[in-house]
């Protein structure tokens, strides 16, 4: 009898997640190089029909039968979480040391307390020993990192320039080259970490990319938010989230109520 108030229940929590990744989306929208998050609503059945190839037992036995329940089976839930890796618009800021990413696939690589991570966001800076480094302070590697194990180093007071490829000239004279990683896997099995970075566990996953148009100097690579898309997708799930709470409410109330009443007023 309360069949419907568990898939209502499943309905509203699958929603509330939703909502959750939508307002982070919101959030970041001008923040340099992030890419939207997404869910994917199914049900049970769903999952089950994908996986019962992979089960010990045959399908349509008995025992097969007791992974199925027609009803709850329907139960709204979270069936996969992914990112969006499409480009973002290119915003011209003149400072030599922003750059833009002009693919998807290509990532830089800095190093942080947790180790080494990949990022989209190419807005860097100097700290105070001349080491090019992220806004957060993770230094930005170079091409050459992994044979001298070295943060990329700029002389002071000279000109920075930037080439496509990530050449580092100062005053005209190379200083070094950014590493520019190229994800070797399925962007799908990339991880967020915080602060606009990619959790990097295999180290054979990336390649250093070689010379090619790859950044775009001056540049700031933007959210691949769509401001308006988000908004409408999340007053689509305030009132899908009102929709499960009146279902609830009916089926505890109302439902409930005239079963109960029926039920007494039957005679013996």
């Amino acid at each position: 009898m309360q069949n419907g108030y568990y898939q209502a229940v499943g309905g509203m929590v699958a929603q509330f997640n939703r909502l959750d990744t939508i307002s982070n989306n919101l959030a970041n929208t001008n923040t340099a190089g992030f890419k939207r998050d997404d869910v994917v609503i199914g049900d049970f059945l769903s999952v089950l029909k994908q996986q019962r190839d992979e089960l010990p037992i045959d399908d349509n036995t008995k025992d097969a039968a007791q992974f199925i329940n027609r009803s709850l089976d329907r139960v709204p839930h979270i069936v996969r979480n992914y990112t969006d890796f499409s480009l973002g618009a290119m915003r011209k800021t003149d400072n030599p040391l922003d750059v833009a990413l002009k693919r998807s696939d290509r990532f830089f690589l800095v190093k942080t307390p947790d180790g080494l991570k990949l990022t989209q966001n190419g807005a860097f800076t100097l700290n105070d020993k001349g080491e090019l480094s992220t806004k957060e302070g993770y230094k930005v590697l170079g091409a050459n990192y992994f044979q001298n194990h070295q943060p990329i180093t700029l002389p002071a007071n000279k000109t920075i320039t930037i080439s496509s490829n990530g050449t580092i000239y100062a005053d005209g004279e190379e200083s070094g080259k950014l590493y520019i990683a190229k994800y070797n896997n399925n962007l799908a099995n990339l991880k967020k970490v915080g602060d606009n970075l990619y959790d990097l566990t295999n180290l054979n996953d990336i390649s250093v990319s070689g010379d090619g148009d790859y950044i775009a100097s001056g540049f700031l690579q933007m959210s691949n938010i769509n401001p308006v898309k988000e908004m409408t997708a999340l007053i689509e799930t305030n009132r899908l989230v009102e929709m499960y709470q009146k279902v609830m409410t009916s089926q505890m109330n109302d439902l409930n109520s005239d079963a109960i009443n029926k039920l007494a007023s039957t005679k013996a």
